[in-house]
């Protein structure tokens, strides 16, 4: 069951859902863009922490800075990876020794920024990484990539794009194309739980 909790990042303080388990395996999950409208509680966000769950995963997600109660402000991807290993930091700091990292839209961009840079998570996984609204260009080496999940039908993460800058960021990574999928998971959520049901 998950509590509300806060965790330190910089000299800001972020606000934070944290689902403890036993065993020594968790997850911190990043949300959507938070200029527009993305937090920690969209649905996608909710749809990766169940399944985690599901499978005995501690579970951390949390409101980058500047979005809900969260401190600071909105940092184009730069401070917010900050706040994702200090969520690692935070699960660390619990005991937890394998931690993966999941995200979706905005969220998959900073994820793909911290697994190039700082390779400090056991696999990281991508939900519908936005290539064709953001800049994923100077990505690459990222050995811990696990996963990459978008739609068919995602205009903002098409999959002929993420194809070819997979190929840069980890050409081993499994790619997982979901059929009739827009970038919001419309009427195609369950195929996104049963994806990482499959894959975790």
């Amino acid at each position: 069951m998950e509590i509300r909790c806060t965790l330190p990042s910089d000299n800001i303080i972020l606000e934070a859902r944290y689902d403890k388990q036993p065993g020594d395996k968790a997850v911190v999950i990043t949300h959507p863009h938070p200029l527009m409208g993305g937090d920690m509680n969209n649905p996608v966000v909710d749809t990766i922490q169940k399944a985690y769950a599901g499978k005995g995963y501690a579970t951390l997600r949390f409101n980058f800075r500047g979005t809900g109660r969260s401190g600071g402000s909105h940092d184009n991807g730069i401070g917010e990876t900050h706040d994702v290993i200090a969520a690692h930091a935070f699960l660390t700091e619990e005991g937890y020794t394998t931690i993966d990292l999941a995200g979706y839209s905005f969220g998959a961009y900073v994820n793909l920024n911290v697994a190039s840079k700082h390779p400090i998570f056991s696999r990281v996984v991508l939900v519908s990484p936005p290539v064709d609204f953001m800049d994923f260009g100077d990505l690459s080496g990222a050995s811990s990539l696990y996963l990459v999940v978008t739609g068919d039908e995602d205009s903002y993460a098409t999959p002929p794009h993420i194809k070819k800058l997979l190929k840069n960021w980890n050409k081993n990574a499994i790619f997982k194309e979901i059929s009739g999928s827009d970038h919001f998971y419309s009427g195609t959520m369950g195929t996104l739980d049963r994806c990482f049901n499959d894959y975790l």
